[in-house]
């Protein structure tokens, strides 16, 4: 792996979602670098991976209310655990829970494992509300995948939060999580 500056130079293999990604990004002007990888499929590969970009990629989690009526992104530390109920009181939606595949599909066009932020440029009828725990606000960068789970990219905070929202039509809630036993 190595630590990359802006879109791969060909685009032969990856996925167009990954590709999308990017030109939403160029448009933008919002800059970037990248990684490539593996899929990580445990915590020493993600390591790796915050190594070579620099900064601790977002546990991104894709959450809906049981009724199925309300969709969450939220994003958080990714050494913080995630509990449900603290979660629950602060965006007042009981029972909240992991939302299916296919939802993740239809609303953000992603799949397991690659859940990002990213994703929001694909919910066009604005159905999913973005959470983000104010740790994450408070670092410079944002770890995060280009709609795949095969690269990871590093973007400025300042960039996601000023540019990349409004042009996605999205605002955020921030939120508050402990993360402890």
């Amino acid at each position: 792996m190595e630590l990359l500056t802006g879109r791969p130079e060909n685009s032969e293999g990856r996925l167009q979602r990954e590709i999308r990604t990017y030109d939403y990004l160029d448009k933008l002007g919002i800059e970037y670098q990248r990684t490539d990888h593996e899929p990580a499929d445990n915590m020493e590969a993600c390591n790796e991976i915050d190594k070579i970009l620099g900064v601790i990629i977002c546990k991104n989690l894709f959450l809906c209310n049981r009724q199925k009526t309300k969709f969450y992104l939220l994003m958080m530390p990714g050494d913080k655990k995630f509990k449900t109920k603290e979660l629950s009181s602060q965006i007042n939606s009981a029972r909240l829970s992991f939302a299916t595949p296919e939802d993740m599909l239809k609303y953000l066009d992603i799949e397991p494992g690659a859940v990002s932020i990213m994703g929001l440029m694909n919910d066009k009828d604005h159905a999913v509300q973005l959470l983000i725990d104010e740790d994450v606000l408070e670092g410079e960068y944002i770890g995060c995948h280009p709609c795949v789970c095969t690269s990871s990219l590093k973007i400025k905070t300042k960039d996601i939060i000023d540019t990349f929202l409004p042009a996605v039509g999205h605002e955020y809630e921030t939120v508050h999580l402990v993360g402890e036993d």
